[in-house]
């Protein structure tokens, strides 16, 4: 692996866990369960108002890591045709 790969490696799979840890956390009662379970039910009120922007962002994380990682592969073979040259 490349080492410009790495940095979009790691953008990539940590968009893709939190996309999955919020959506989880969003679109189940993972987390009213465990609220309700250590006495913060009060909180569960507010979870919306987290969980949904932080969906937005890891999303978007995904497609920046998805069109970083395409960008770097486009620019590389640009630099070797012209090495050759």
């Amino acid at each position: 692996m490349n080492t410009d790969e790495k940095p979009a490696s790691g953008l990539l799979r940590l968009g893709i866990v939190g996309t999955i840890v919020a959506a989880l956390c969003c679109f189940t009662p993972v987390l009213v369960v465990l609220f309700g379970a250590v006495g913060l039910a009060a909180a569960v009120g507010y979870l919306d108002v987290v969980l949904f922007p932080a969906l937005g962002f890891f999303v978007a994380l995904t497609l920046y890591a998805l069109w970083r990682r395409r960008g770097l592969g486009t620019v590389r073979a640009d630099k070797q045709e012209g090495a050759s040259e």
